[in-house]
């Protein structure tokens, strides 16, 4: 059997592949990530040399592998480059910060304040409580970068209210879904500051990249919701006795939304302005959610104990993985499979934007199984030199350096937030479960993100065919 595909393989090739399957094996075992990637590594380490070649010393390989060119002397000096890489990254600093920032308005008693005074402003139109929720869902978006607490938030708040207003349940669910999940694209996104640590972009070009693309995406989901009312309206009724909208209530909308819009230009706008780079802006937002909590009186030291806590639970989970896969992609290069993965892409489609449109499909694929996190640390890097290889026409405006990369990993984000509503590991599914309340099930959130999918895939066809729309912005904000 071995020789028959011995045929058609190298032994490498088979080594390679066998490496990712085991990879996912474990994950469908229930081994966590981290493990899984450290695992198979040490595996491959330590046995594929030795199938590979029989006849050799077994102990001897252990001490030395010549055939690739893995040794123990030689992964010794892996740790000081992870070291490097990550310790001293200073674009890796604003991970924690951003993350802190997330945490930290969640505390503050923002969102509460926003939904208390938009529900009243909108509660009263059909889906009016939807379009509430979208709106609260894209400022906070451009807020928080922070999915779990976003949705969970949402959740709370929304969905009690909506299941008294006889809401369709898959429309709830699947509006609060996706308004939850906007934070993975519209900067600061954690996302976007892995990406630009894996592709060597900048960072500020992806944050002001990705702005348009995010608008968009939730301009889709506005236009959709007003339809689909107008449409089965039976599916978000207007309430039975609604309340007439005074000038109070539209103050008080406008005093709920200034301070996180005041958050997001201290944040965006000091990029925007040149005035702090995007490590430093992170620290300024983390600065002013601290302090919006305070204004809001919800600044206590269990509030500092409990978001610092789950800050380091976070950053040291994505740090964690980020070593993982740093290590799996280091075996996995010495059997040749950047060499491979690349001829595979390379053969499918001689044009370039289909082989982009390929590379988008696997990724669209590879959500189904992984989160984005393995996907952007270990896919992306992979298929860098694919990219820069591949004659693309996007434009620059002279500004911004390597165009064709920025527009892909803003494909790539718009793709991978599609992996938050796809099942079976779709994480925002799970997140507003934890918190539905009783007869809510999750066959009803999976029937209610179906369109919001469907509306993420065309908001990546208008990026696609539209490059500029991710350039333009960093040319004249942010232009190298």
């Amino acid at each position: 059997m071995l020789e028959f595909i011995g045929q058609f393989l190298t032994l490498n090739e088979i080594a390679v592949m066998v490496m990712f399957i085991t990879f996912i094996w474990m994950l469908f075992r229930g081994i966590p990530v981290a493990m899984a990637l450290v695992g198979v590594s040490l595996v491959f380490v330590l046995l594929a040399e030795f199938l590979l070649d029989p006849n050799r010393s077994f102990f001897r390989d252990i001490i030395e592998f010549d055939r690739t060119g893995i040794s123990y002397q030689r992964m010794q000096a892996l740790s000081g480059r992870l070291f490097g890489g990550i310790v001293k990254n200073p674009v890796l600093v604003a991970l924690p910060m951003f993350i802190f920032m997330g945490l930290m308005l969640d505390q503050s008693g923002v969102a509460q304040r926003m939904m208390h005074s938009m529900q009243k402003l909108f509660g009263s139109l059909r889906g009016g409580l939807s379009l509430t929720v979208m709106l609260i869902g894209i400022i906070l978006a451009a807020s928080t970068g922070v999915i779990g607490a976003s949705v969970t938030l949402l959740g709370v708040m929304a969905l009690p209210a909506m299941m008294k207003q006889d809401y369709s349940k898959p429309i709830a669910t699947g509006t609060i879904a996706s308004a939850g999940t906007l934070g993975i694209l519209i900067p600061p996104s954690i996302m976007l500051v892995i990406m630009s640590d894996q592709l060597a972009i900048s960072l500020g070009d992806l944050f002001m990249g990705a702005l348009f693309p995010g608008l968009i995406l939730g301009g889709l989901y506005i236009v959709f919701i007003v339809i689909y009312g107008l449409i089965n309206p039976k599916a978000m009724p207007a309430p039975e006795k609604p309340e007439k909208v005074h000038w109070e209530d539209v103050k008080e909308v406008l005093l709920a939304v200034v301070p996180p819009m005041f958050l997001i230009l201290l944040v965006l706008g000091s990029i925007f302005a040149g005035i702090a780079t995007p490590t430093e802006a992170s620290g300024l937002g983390a600065m002013g959610a601290t302090l919006l909590a305070l204004a809001n009186r919800r600044l206590n030291w269990k509030v500092v104990k409990d978001v610092s806590r789950s800050t380091l639970n976070t950053s040291g989970y994505i740090v964690g993985i980020f070593l993982a896969a740093n290590f799996f992609a280091f075996v996995l290069r010495r059997y040749g499979g950047d060499e491979i993965v690349q001829h595979l892409v390379l053969s499918v489609f001689e044009d370039p934007y289909m082989t982009v449109g390929f590379i988008l499909l696997i990724v669209f694929l590879l959500g189904f199984l992984l989160d984005w996190i393995e996907i952007t640390i270990i896919i992306m890097p992979l298929m860098l030199p694919i990219i820069v290889g591949l004659d693309l026409a996007v434009p620059g405006f002279d500004q911004v350096r390597d165009p064709s990369v920025v527009w892909f990993a803003i494909l790539v984000a718009v793709t991978l937030q599609t992996s938050f509503l796809t099942p079976p590991v779709g994480f925002a599914l799970f997140y507003l479960k934890g918190v539905c309340p009783p007869g809510v099930t999750l066959g009803h959130i999976y029937r209610g993100v179906v369109p919001f999918v469907i509306l993420q895939l065309l908001g990546l066809l208008i990026v696609f065919y539209f490059p500029a729309l991710t350039t333009w912005l960093p040319s004249v904000a942010y232009g190298n």
